[in-house]
């Protein structure tokens, strides 16, 4: 992907399409900060994290934006949606289950997973706030049929969070969905010192 963008960005600047190549170079200097924030709090990302934030950021606003795949596709948004709630409801679940150290015992597992829950929800419910603002503000149309969208939004955001933090709670069941577990024992392994009380 990182590839595709620096290909994308010479070529746009070659024949002189500056929107492609601003767009192009944005996504790229986007698929990095997260690394690059993460980096800076001490976190070590295992590798399916790394390629899950670049693929979100280069479909929304690479392949969404430049490629107006938001308008071409009228599922789009919502697989977009899904996603991104599906991830922050494991990042919620690991951010609550770090601040146990990893003690399994320490709290319920199902408030571990509802925690996650909550967390990918009110970043979801953030995210339609600011799209009604930037509407509201420059008269542009991010919420397009309005309330529809919005609530079908958020009603995606939900399914996404329960699956993102159900996911978290079946771990801790020594369950799994979808390989889902060790994705998250990847991360934990690689962040031991934020897991000191982890057992398996």
């Amino acid at each position: 992907m990182w590839a595709v963008l620096a290909v994308e960005f010479v070529l746009a600047l070659w024949e002189g399409q500056w929107p492609s190549a601003g767009v192009a170079f944005a996504t790229f200097v986007l698929t990095l900060a997260p690394l690059i924030l993460v980096s800076r709090l001490g976190v070590r990302l295992p590798w399916a994290f790394v390629v899950g934030i670049t693929a979100f950021i280069f479909a929304t606003i690479f392949l969404g934006e430049a490629f107006d795949f938001y308008q071409r596709y009228w599922w789009w948004d919502g697989m977009l949606h899904l996603g991104s709630a599906l991830g922050f409801g494991i990042i919620g679940f690991l951010m609550a289950f770090m601040l146990f150290e990893g003690d399994r015992y320490a709290a319920p597992a199902w408030a571990l997973a509802f925690i996650g829950f909550c967390f990918a929800v009110t970043i979801g419910a953030l995210w339609e706030i600011f799209e009604f603002g930037v509407d509201f503000a420059f008269g542009l149309n991010m919420q397009e049929s309005g309330l529809n969208d919005t609530m079908g939004d958020i009603i995606v955001d939900v399914i996404g969070a329960s699956i993102g933090a159900g996911s978290g709670l079946l771990y801790l069941k020594g369950q799994s969905i979808g390989g889902s577990a060790a994705l998250l024992q990847a991360f934990i392994d690689r962040n031991r010192k934020l897991f000191r009380k982890f057992r398996k």
